[in-house]
C-alpha cells in the first residue's frame, strides 16, 4: 500500500529542504539556485538576481480589509525586497495575475495602479506577464529580475562568528496591523453598522497593507562602504529568517531582548491586543526589513544611522540560536513558518 505523508508533518521549512534534495545546477553561468532570496547568474561584468513570489486570496492576503491598490504596491515591494536581500539593485518584474468573474475591469485597473506606483517608487519596470481565469479568487505571481556587482553580493550562507547582526527599520508592525484588522473583520461581520476602531494606529496598519522594500538601506550601505557579510530579508519573520541565515552559515547566534527594535504604535497596539511585542517581533512577518550580518571592522561606519540596530552577533556555536532576555535568561529562538493543515 502506498503511503501518504501529510505536508503538515513537514511544515514550509522542512517542504523546502525536501524539494531542495538532491537538485543541482548544470549551468555554468548558474552561481546560485535554491537556498537564498535569489537565484544567482553569471552576466559577465556583474551578477543577476532572479526571485519570485506567490500571494494567493484567503492565504496571504484578505480582500475585505485589503484595497486592491495596497496590494498592487505589496506584491512588488514584496519582489523588491528579495533583490534588496542580495544586496542588488532590482531591474524588471512581470506579474501574472489569475482572476474570478468577481472581479470588474475598475478592480483590475485599482490593483495595477498599486503596480505601478510601486514600479515608479522602486524604479522598476513592468515589462510582462500573463493572465488567467480563476475560480478560487485572486492570485498573483510576481518574478523580478535584478543585478548586482560582483564584489557587493550578500548571500546567506556567509556569515561568520563574532559578526555583528543587525537589522533595518522596526519589527513586528506588519503582524500587529494584521491582527487589528481582523479583529475588526470579525466586529463587521457580527455588525456590519459598526464603525472600525483604528484611530492612532495609521503605522501597524501602514505596515501591514503597503510595506517598503529597504532599498534605502542598500543605497546607504554602499555609500557607508559597508558590504554586509550575510543578509536576509525578513518575510517569515525574525525568528525564522535569523534560523535560516544561521543554518546556510554553520553559525549560531545571541540576540538582545532589549535591542529588538519595536515602534512605540506597535507596543500600544501589542498591548490593546494581549499580545507580546517582542512575540510580535520575533515570529510576526511581513515586516520586509533587512537582517544582515556585518564585521565589527564596519560597526563605526553605520553605528549612528538611524535606521540601522545592531542587535546581537554571530557565534561558532551553530547548535544555539538564542534570545538574551532583559532578565540574563537565555531562551531557544524557534522557527515558525506555514503549515498545510
Amino acid at each position: 500500500m502506498e503511503t501518504r505523508t501529510e505536508i503538515s508533518s513537514l511544515g514550509e521549512f522542512g517542504l523546502i529542504k525536501r524539494i531542495n534534495e538532491g537538485v543541482s545546477t548544470q549551468l555554468p553561468d548558474t552561481v546560485k539556485g535554491i537556498g537564498d532570496d535569489a537565484a544567482v547568474i553569471d552576466n559577465g561584468e556583474d551578477f543577476g538576481l532572479l526571485s519570485s513570489d506567490f500571494f494567493l486570496e484567503g492565504v496571504h492576503f484578505d480582500l475585505t480589509f485589503f484595497p486592491l491598490k495596497h496590494l498592487g504596491y505589496k506584491v512588488i515591494a514584496a519582489a523588491v525586497s528579495d533583490i534588496a536581500a542580495m544586496n542588488g539593485i532590482p531591474r524588471q518584474v512581470i506579474v501574472n495575475v489569475a482572476l474570478s468573474n468577481r472581479f470588474s475591469v475598475e478592480a483590475v485597473d485599482e490593483l495595477y495602479l498599486g503596480i505601478k506606483t510601486a514600479c515608479r517608487d522602486f524604479n522598476v519596470d513592468l515589462t510582462g506577464g500573463d493572465t488567467a481565469s480563476s475560480r478560487t479568487g485572486l492570485l498573483i505571481s510576481v518574478s523580478v529580475l535584478g543585478r548586482v556587482k560582483k564584489d557587493r553580493i550578500a548571500y546567506r550562507n556567509t556569515a561568520k562568528p563574532n559578526d555583528l547582526l543587525c537589522v533595518s527599520g522596526d519589527l513586528g508592525g506588519a503582524y500587529l496591523g494584521l491582527q487589528l484588522l481582523e479583529r475588526e473583520k470579525q466586529v463587521f461581520l457580527v455588525n456590519p453598522q459598526m464603525q472600525p476602531e483604528l484611530d492612532g494606529k495609521d503605522y501597524v496598519i501602514q505596515r501591514q497593507l503597503r510595506p517598503e522594500a529597504r532599498m534605502d538601506v542598500v543605497y546607504e550601505l554602499e555609500e557607508a562602504g559597508v558590504i554586509p557579510t550575510a543578509m536576509i530579508d525578513v518575510s517569515d519573520g525574525l525568528a525564522s529568517d535569523l534560523l535560516h541565515l544561521c543554518a546556510q552559515s554553520g553559525v549560531g547566534a545571541v540576540i538582545f531582548e532589549d535591542r529588538l527594535p519595536i515602534d512605540d504604535q506597535s507596543f500600544l497596539a501589542a498591548s490593546e491586543l494581549n499580545i507580546g511585542a517582542i512575540t510580535a517581533a520575533l515570529n510576526g512577518g511581513e515586516d520586509y526589513e533587512l537582517l544582515f550580518t556585518v564585521s565589527q571592522s564596519d560597526y563605526e561606519k553605520i553605528r549612528n544611522n538611524p535606521k540601522i540596530t545592531f542587535i546581537g552577533y554571530m557565534t561558532d556555536n551553530k547548535e544555539e540560536v538564542v534570545l538574551h532576555t532583559k532578565s540574563d535568561n537565555r531562551v531557544p529562538v524557534t522557527a515558525q513558518g506555514w503549515s498545510n493543515v
